[in-house]
């Protein structure tokens, strides 16, 4: 059983998404998502585009890192990708360590449709990474 933590600052949309994927391609991982200062929600446009493609993440809440810093983990992956962000750091035992990065796109503004497109843009975007991640680490290793 292999065991994922994706972390990121506030835990309310990539990491959220990236968990969602990763759960959708396999239902016997465990996959927790957290952030260093969770937000109070998840996104609303983040479960939005999510359940486009079919996944619920509406029942999800942002959580705190530390709840799983005592747990021993494969994978810990941070998803930020913007300067103005501090990825957080994970000192609990962990295997394997990878940053996949994304902007966030809760930092667009506009329109409700470009805001909504730049959420399936990073959508799209995790769904690829979080394949190959899957497809030549995850699997690779369980054969």
């Amino acid at each position: 059983m292999t065991k994922i933590l994706i972390l990121c600052t506030g835990n309310s949309c990539r990491s959220q998404m990236a968990e969602g994927f990763l759960k959708s391609f396999d239902n016997q991982l465990v996959v927790e998502s957290a952030g260093t200062e969770p937000a109070s929600h998840v996104n609303p446009y983040a479960i939005k585009v999510m359940s486009e493609l079919g996944i619920d993440i509406s029942k999800n809440k942002p959580k705190l890192v530390d709840q799983f810093i005592n747990d021993e983990w494969d994978y810990v992956i941070t998803v930020c990708d913007n300067a103005k962000e501090t990825c957080p750091a994970f000192f609990g035992k962990v295997k394997h360590r990878l940053h996949i990065g994304f902007e966030d796109p809760a930092e667009a503004k506009g329109t409700e449709e470009f805001i909504l497109n730049e959420f399936r843009r990073i959508r799209d975007l995790i769904k690829e990474d979080f394949e190959k991640f899957y497809t030549e680490q995850v699997i690779k290793k369980q054969n």
